[in-house]
């Protein structure tokens, strides 16, 4: 048996997430219906971690096991030929035996996107937001995430999950030519997370939650408590370590 490694990127317009559901088109059934007619076997696929639908990855992380030898170059250029458009494999490589692309990570990283104007072309790849927004107030509580904390109220009630304990390691706003951009580091997220901590910090940056009140949702344990989830399209799965 051979581990396999993919590096994949997609456009989650039309996907009702990473992870196969009863009903809805899926990235991982994409992948693992052509991995299954190039390598003519069943596959099990792993991927780094869900999304949810409408979210957009640059550096989704997968695996698998299989008994072909097929050579790496040939499965990228099977995948690639068959896959459809709005799914690309950048990298396919050969991995240490047991790798799993799910428990092997170390850290992954999102970012989510917000426009200051509303556009036609680029509508699918960021959350127009039509206020004014203070990016210190937003950093200032952005800060606050840094190191391990229980991130309950920013996490979906019905998650199923041991424990909500994450470790951040980057938490910041940036401002770029006409759009404002969050990146968020850690080791794990809980369904819904960043969605809802971008949500909930741009309720900060309108001044209908004060800095001081943002420490008060993280200790309520609650999602009644924190703002509403930011849109799916302006969240990108960029990165995950090993």
């Amino acid at each position: 048996m051979r581990d396999i490694k993919l590096l994949v990127e997609f456009d989650g317009t039309n996907f009702v997430g990473w992870q196969m559901q009863a009903a809805g088109r899926t990235v991982q059934e994409e992948i693992t219906k052509v991995l299954d007619q190039i390598l003519q076997e069943t596959v099990n696929l792993i991927g780094s971690g869900r999304t949810d639908a409408g979210v957009h990855a640059r550096g989704m992380v997968a695996s698998f096991r299989t008994n072909s030898h097929l050579s790496v170059g040939s499965i990228q250029s099977g995948l690639n030929g068959i896959l459809p458009e709005d799914v690309y494999v950048h990298a396919v490589e050969e991995v240490g035996e047991g790798f799993n692309a799910r428990y092997d990570a170390k850290e992954r990283m999102y970012r989510y996107f917000i426009a200051m104007k509303p556009t036609a072309i680029g509508r699918h790849y960021q959350w127009y937001v039509k206020y004014d927004l203070n990016l210190v107030s937003m950093n200032a509580v952005a800060a606050q995430i840094v190191g391990e904390h229980d991130f309950e109220s920013f996490c979906k009630a019905e998650a199923e999950v041991r424990h909500y304990r994450c470790i951040v390691t980057t938490s910041v706003w940036k401002e770029v030519p006409g759009m404002y951009v969050y990146e968020i580091r850690a080791d794990r997220f809980l369904q819904g997370m960043v969605r809802a901590l971008v949500g909930t910090m741009v309720d900060v940056g309108r001044g209908f939650i004060p800095v001081s009140g943002f420490r008060e949702i993280i200790s309520a344990k609650d999602r009644r408590k924190a703002g509403m989830a930011a849109p799916p399209q302006g969240l990108f799965l960029e990165e995950v370590t090993y």
